[in-house]
């Protein structure tokens, strides 16, 4: 038997592998979803009483600019509301015993349609008539057959079946005592709802700022600033979301009201409210809501124009409401993913039943905001969000890397609609090719994989010719998520769309050579694609280029390289611990060209590292270590000694404003 080694005291414990952490992470969720369903019919209440919170609070507001006191403001403002909801309720449940009692009026109609429907095809009659005569076949071969039994000489006879008495169980008369608890037992779980809402609404909004500050010592206390105009942009976002969308689906509402009132179809403000209901809950909301009326528009006319009258009601009402007036008022997204918005409406069901699934959408807006701007709920946004689970230039490196450059080209088509060209390049492509980088300095990078990022580039680069260095001036509004968050992380600062595009004139002698400046990638095909994509900027700015692959730069091939009319050598690397290679590579050049002027691009240095280390190391003549730098310091070289300089005009962006 062996004894356990003596623990030291001093040792760091370690902590348990990713396999603990994903139970307990799971058993906290599956704590969370059974609390959420048992307790139920508290959490309802309280959820509903959230979103009435962030419908009224604005209204609330208002009133107290008027300086209104705050708690009068309150009760106010939610007597109001629930007067008006109220008011609502009672008219659908007016309409609703009115159409329940004209119901057997319509089942004659709804018997003839179905009979016309039957014998309307070719041999309708025939097939209703055949069903007819197999049904009752089937019913004679159900039967059991009668088979009789002889009797035995001199057997007793079987005595009479006895068949069991009938007995009818009835109830008594219900008493007054019993007939008033039918009454009021499926009245109290309402009532009783509708008072915690109400009772609830008025503390959220009498407290309002303390269940704020309270909020945020939970989620975090160590950025008071940030959290606190995070939560209020969050809470300003929702109520403005929440009540724009209030009333558009009651304007919506109204019009299928008013349309099925004019076309004749019963309790059309039943229909109205109903649908201005129903349409909170995503893509089944709407269908949800034009079945019933067009059931009933079919039941109350004998023809068919009812129905149809009902049927283009519905069809012209909802793409107007949601591809017209949605998009106008409030954007195309709630900022939730297609996705998530099928699964919410699938778990808010199964958790809560029917108001869960007009709760899911409002229920999962409010996480997912909360996960934008509360940094220890940000998985929320990433589960249920629709933007990018990457960054920009992660899609972008993912997509080189499958091969998929016309992807790649296509998105960037649509951020160029709101960004220069090389603000994408710079902001986007060079951070994605830093990922990649940084893949071939671990080695999962093999030659042959470089070689189709090299390719995959020079498509995309290819494809963005037609693009022309400068920001857009009316620029578009995107059309997805992936393209506006590429957008918002394109920075435009760092494009050089401000810079001066040359003339031939404005070049100087040196410069009016074909392909005066010539890119050398460093080590490799990730430095290639760092050249091209330099290249073509600067011929955007009047320059000519030309490029070569990293091996030129080698003993036996640097001897047979054309130097003809050279006047800038720009050595590209995005490796920045090759100060060797960059070292030898720039004694052979000068070497081979002692007239030209030679140029580090090293772009994995920090945009406010100088390059002066690198300067001293390897003894270039200049070092840029951004984009932007690079393009400059090629646009005064080319105008050194010419009567145009470059002029370089400062841009000054302030919220979206050039």
């Amino acid at each position: 038997m062996t004894l356990p080694a003596k623990l030291d005291p001093t040792q760091e414990l370690k902590p348990l592998g990713p396999h603990g952490t994903g139970l307990g992470t799971f058993g906290v969720i599956a704590l969370i979803v059974t609390a959420l369903y048992v307790g139920r019919d508290v959490f309802v209440p309280v959820a509903l009483a959230i979103l009435f919170s962030f419908v009224l609070a604005p209204l609330v507001k208002v009133l107290r600019r008027l300086k209104i006191p705050r708690s009068l403001a309150v009760i106010t403002i939610v007597v109001v509301a629930f007067a008006g909801v109220s008011a609502l309720a009672m008219m659908m449940a007016t309409q609703a015993t009115q159409l329940a009692s004209d119901l057997p009026r319509y089942q004659y109609t709804i018997r003839e349609k179905i009979s016309s429907l039957r014998g309307s095809g070719p041999g309708g009659g025939v097939l209703s008539r055949a069903a007819d005569v197999l049904q009752e076949l089937g019913k004679e071969l159900d039967k059991a057959p009668e088979q009789p039994v002889p009797e035995a000489f001199g057997a007793p006879k079987a005595p009479p079946e006895q068949r069991p008495i009938p007995v009818e169980v009835h109830q008594p008369n219900p008493g007054a005592l019993q007939t008033l608890r039918a009454f009021l037992v499926p009245l109290i779980h309402p009532l009783a709802t509708t008072g915690i809402v109400v009772i609830f609404v008025i503390f959220i909004l009498l407290q309002r700022e303390d269940l704020r500050n309270r909020f945020i010592r939970l989620t975090g206390a160590y950025d008071l600033q940030k959290t606190t105009a995070a939560l209020d942009d969050a809470a300003s976002r929702l109520s403005r979301l929440f009540l724009t969308q209030l009333a558009v689906n009651a304007g919506f509402g109204l019009v299928i009201g008013l349309g099925l009132w004019a076309i004749g179809v019963p309790s059309p403000a039943l229909w109205g409210i109903l649908t201005a209901i129903l349409r909170f809950i995503p893509y089944i909301g709407a269908i949800f809501s034009a079945a019933f009326p067009l059931t009933i528009a079919a039941a109350v006319d004998p023809g068919w124009t009812m129905l149809l009258w009902t049927a283009a009601l519905f069809l012209i009402a909802e793409p107007v409401a949601g591809h017209v007036i949605e998009p106008l008022i409030y954007g195309q997204s709630t900022g939730m993913s297609p996705v998530a918005i099928v699964v919410a409406a699938t778990f808010w069901t199964w958790l809560w039943g029917p108001i869960g699934l007009v709760l899911a959408t409002p229920l999962t807006v409010c996480l997912v905001v909360l996960g934008r701007h509360v940094e220890r709920l940000e998985f929320l946004d990433v589960l249920l969000g629709d933007r990018p689970a990457l960054s920009a230039s992660e899609i972008f490196y993912q997509r080189i890397l499958a091969g998929d450059p016309a992807e790649a080209a296509d998105k960037a088509e649509q951020v160029l609609k709101e960004r220069s060209l090389s603000a994408y390049y710079e902001t986007v492509a060079v951070e994605g090719l830093r990922l990649a980088s940084a893949d071939a300095l671990r080695g999962v990078l093999d030659d042959a994989r470089m070689a189709g990022i090299l390719e995959a580039v020079r498509e995309v680069v290819d494809d963005l010719a037609d693009h022309d260095d400068m920001k857009p001036q009316n620029g578009k509004t995107p059309t997805d998520a992936e393209t506006e968050a590429t957008i918002t992380e394109t920075n435009e600062m760092q494009g050089t769309a401000d810079l001066q595009v040359l003339a031939p004139e404005d070049l100087a002698e040196t410069y009016r050579m074909p392909q005066p400046v010539l890119f050398i990638a460093g080590q490799n095909q990730l430095d290639e694609a760092i050249a091209v994509m330099l290249a073509q900027v600067i011929e955007k700015h009047g320059v000519s280029t030309r490029i070569e692959p990293s091996t030129s730069l080698s003993t036996r091939n640097i001897f047979t390289l054309s130097t003809d009319g050279v006047a800038l050598v720009c050595l590209c690397y995005l490796n920045g611990n090759s100060i060797a290679n960059m070292r030898y590579a720039v004694k052979r050049l000068r070497r081979k060209m002692p007239a030209a002027t030679i140029m580090i691009v090293a772009l994995t240095l920090a945009p406010n590292e100088t390059g002066d280390q690198l300067m001293d190391a390897a003894k270039p003549d200049r070092v840029a270590v951004t984009f932007r730098e690079a393009v400059r310091y090629c646009l005064e070289d080319a105008t050194a000694g010419s009567a145009a300089p470059v002029r370089t005009l400062h841009v000054l962006e302030s919220a979206g404003q050039t």
